[in-house]
């Protein structure tokens, strides 16, 4: 069944995961990658001259690297790097995307930290328990045009890995995933209104966050590499399909929207954590013709 399709079919209750690729479409510069703002920091804080990411160090292992050898300055990395994105202009396919989804009031969580997405209809921040606001883990804020009823029934853009408004937020290094990580485990685990305890969506310490569109909708994920680099992400991934596992009948299907080949380790983590894998001839299918 053709990306289309699929997001019509009305027993699904859909969540658009969106990743970098949204950007680097039809980009002529190629400016947009991560990769690129990366290695433009590594020559100003570190001096030293380089063509790419190394063979042998992933991309959240170079930021790490960066800031352990970087030279200090009265900025942090976060902010700098949050400062290299702030230009980013709203295109075609952003509008058609967010569109569609306030349209249908379908969610939408991404791994990007500017405002391209929520710019497209000039969309103000708000926030959900705001008493428990912080913004180094901002998980309860959203960018709507309307109040939020209830996070998995409602349009609203989510940053999963932080948003560029607030810089600490910012999760780039392989240590910062690790302190979502952190963050997430008790929501799951600890406790006795934990999620793996009752499934109670109502009660659960991550039911005003985009954590409860992870375990609740149906999830369509495109511009994402989805690789070993997403620590986080593949983690909350395994949780649910464990969670899935204990109480089948809140199961929620998951796909991921993509082109050309998939390496067989990569095949192998979508298929054992519930992914279908759906394949399209062109970038086209992914952000022009479905939408």
């Amino acid at each position: 069944m053709d990306f289309k399709t699929l997001l019509h079919k009305p027993e699904l209750k859909p969540a658009l995961v969106i990743g970098n690729g949204i950007n680097r479409y039809n980009s002529v510069d190629n400016e947009s990658g991560w990769d690129k703002l990366l290695i433009r920091l590594w020559r100003k804080r570190v001096g030293a001259e380089t063509i790419g990411i190394p063979v042998g160090i992933s991309l959240t292992e170079f930021y790490d690297a960066l800031d352990l050898k970087g030279v200090k300055q009265s900025k942090s990395l976060q902010a700098e790097f949050c400062e290299l994105m702030s230009n980013w202009p709203v295109k075609e396919q952003h509008k058609k995307i967010v569109s569609w989804a306030e349209t249908n009031n379908t969610p939408i969580l991404t791994t990007n930290f500017e405002n391209t997405l929520s710019d497209v209809l000039n969309l103000k921040i708000g926030h959900l328990d705001s008493d428990k606001f912080t913004d180094f883990y901002p998980w309860g804020s959203f960018y709507s045009n309307k109040n939020i009823t209830y996070v998995t029934d409602d349009f609203a853009i989510w940053h999963i890995n932080g948003v560029q408004k607030y810089s600490r937020s910012i999760r780039l290094g392989l240590s910062h995933y690790m302190g979502s990580v952190e963050r997430a485990r008790p929501m799951l685990h600890k406790g006795s209104n934990r999620l793996f305890n009752s499934a109670d969506f109502t009660n659960w310490p991550g039911k005003n966050t985009w954590l409860n569109i992870i375990f609740q909708n149906d999830l369509f994920i495109f511009g994402l590499d989805l690789g070993t680099t997403e620590v986080f992400l593949r983690w909350l991934l395994i949780e649910r399909a464990k969670f899935f596992k204990i109480y089948s009948e809140k199961k929620r299907q998951a796909f991921y929207i993509h082109v050309g080949e998939i390496q067989p380790g990569q095949r192998l983590f979508l298929e054992s954590v519930g992914i279908q894998i759906v394949t399209v001839v062109n970038y086209d299918g992914i952000y022009a013709a479905p939408w």
